[in-house]
């Protein structure tokens, strides 16, 4: 799944269920369950050499941008204090990703990161199709939008 998704849908389970112990471990579990569905993301064609790290890294990173900006206007927009439980809950839907990129990007993996990208790589899902791999998300993110 594209961050957007997941910075969302961590950001909104964390505002509905503001309470870190049982958030956190939702997240994480959403984090999961959206990579088993077939989607398309900025590093669909890494494994294959069909697109270039550096061209991942550099779409990643507007996708970052673009998480943040939809997480503030979702989230954030009209509050004058920091909605705190939203920005944790986006960090928190991202972190599986975060773990992951160093294997990704440096071929380099701690130990203790193993098994648990090893999980991640089980539930993940990427298609090529770009139209059938961003329609579920689109739907998440309408869906979020919606019920926030």
């Amino acid at each position: 799944m594209l961050s957007i998704s997941h910075t969302l849908t961590g950001a909104f389970i964390a505002t509905k269920l503001p309470i870190p112990v049982v958030y956190f471990p939702l997240i994480m579990a959403s984090h999961y369950i959206e990579d088993w569905i077939p989607h398309w993301d900025v590093g669909t064609g890494l494994s294959s050499g069909k697109r270039k790290k550096m061209t991942a890294i550099i779409l990643e990173f507007g996708e970052l941008f673009i998480s943040v900006g939809l997480v503030y206007f979702f989230f954030q927009h009209g509050h004058t204090e920091i909605q705190w439980h939203a920005w944790i809950g986006a960090f928190i839907g991202l972190l599986p990703d975060f773990m992951e990129a160093p294997r990704n990007f440096l071929h380099w993996e701690p130990a203790f990161l193993k098994p648990i990208n090893n999980l991640h790589a089980l539930f993940h899902h990427s298609t090529p199709d770009i139209l059938f791999g961003l329609a579920p998300q689109a739907i998440t993110i309408a869906a979020i939008w919606l019920l926030r």
